[in-house]
């Protein structure tokens, strides 16, 4: 049997389980690791029995709580190469440090060490208690610095080691910047169990399910959706695109379920409260699907062979279920019948019920 549960699908966080054979995965962890398992445990699915964690891309509503459920659960998470390197920097946030907050830096190390030799004995018999002395060590030490950054800097080094006249973690004291490289003292927010990496358009398999992945047009680093197959049946994972481009329009034709974004309601998106530079990354060709432009691909290019057509991902400002359940409902009104196209909405609060084939 080959099930698939949606557990959360919205703005404010996406996952799904689908399972085939003994095999069950998680694509995408948007949500809490604790509301996951809560969720899990309200559609009937067992958290233990997930094989792996699929990733889609690294947008906050997808990968929220997916390193500590990976590592509640011990299992790996797939990702392109280029989507794990950007999770990691977005686990890993960094600020800048201004010319002038690093040079105070120095001088503040520099005067903490010139108060502990003053306490010892300065060295060659200099007075430390001389103040002439106090601000040539603090300038020596602040021109030291700089000469350095400087050089760091000429050999293009400087942004990307992330030397100390650079950068300075979210967590680091800027009085204590350690020389060379910074490394974080906490603990690595970035360690899960295991790591797999795919390709976009590249197969492969995890236990008993068989998995494509195909490139998707949005404003992420490598984004995908996913295709998995198992015992005869298909299912086909399509979200957060800006528009339908032939390739996933190929990639979701012979699927027994089609899982596919009508995001917002073009007029509520246009009214609404969003800024207007939101407004143009959710409607341009690496935003978000509408109800038109989804309703538009179920009329003209979709196949009409799924048992199961799936809304996901629907806006809670710039949607309404309603909505986007009359224009899918509109463009299938010649392919509607008991045995294939039935449509459900997925939900953002709650998972829906697990559709079985």
């Amino acid at each position: 049997m080959v099930r698939m549960t949606v557990l959360a699908s919205g703005s404010r966080g996406n996952c799904t389980v689908v399972t085939g054979g003994r095999t069950s995965v998680l694509v995408d962890a948007g949500v809490s690791c604790r509301e996951i398992l809560k969720r899990m445990q309200m559609a009937g699915e067992d958290p233990a029995k997930l094989s792996a964690i699929l990733i889609t891309h690294e947008h906050q509503d997808h990968v929220q709580g997916l390193s500590v459920l990976a590592r509640r659960l011990g299992i790996p998470v797939y990702f392109t190469e280029a989507t794990h390197r950007a999770w990691m920097r977005w686990m890993t946030p960094q600020r800048r440090m201004t010319y002038a907050d690093w040079l105070a830096a120095r001088k503040a190390e520099a005067a903490a060490k010139a108060a502990e030799a003053e306490q010892t004995g300065a060295p060659d018999g200099a007075e430390t208690s001389n103040p002439f002395y106090r601000e040539a060590a603090l300038e020596e030490c602040a021109r030291e610095q700089a000469e350095m950054a400087g050089q760091a800097e000429a050999e293009g080094l400087a942004g990307q080691t992330q030397s100390t006249a650079a950068v300075v973690p979210d967590d680091a004291e800027a009085s204590s910047l350690p020389e060379g490289p910074i490394k974080s003292v906490a603990a690595d927010p970035c360690a899960l169990p295991g790591v797999e990496f795919f390709k976009a358009g590249a197969r492969f398999a995890i236990g008993d399910l068989d998995i494509s992945a195909f490139t998707i047009p949005h404003d992420a680093t490598d984004p995908v959706g996913f295709v998995l197959r198992s015992e005869g049946i298909k299912i086909g994972l399509a979200t957060d695109l800006g528009y339908m481009p032939p390739n996933v329009s190929e990639q979701l034709r012979g699927c027994d379920v089609v899982m596919l974004e009508s995001n917002h309601d073009l007029d509520m998106l246009r009214d609404g409260p969003y800024p207007w530079s939101v407004k143009q990354r959710v409607l341009s060709r690496v935003g978000h699907l509408s109800n038109a432009a989804a309703a538009d691909y179920l009329e003209k290019n979709y196949d009409g062979q799924a048992a199961y057509v799936v809304l996901a991902h629907l806006s809670e400002s710039n949607n309404m279920p309603e909505l986007a359940r009359v224009a899918a409902e509109w463009a299938l009104r010649n392919r509607m019948n008991l045995l294939a196209n039935k449509l459900v909405i997925a939900q953002q609060h709650e998972p829906t019920t697990s559709i079985s084939l």
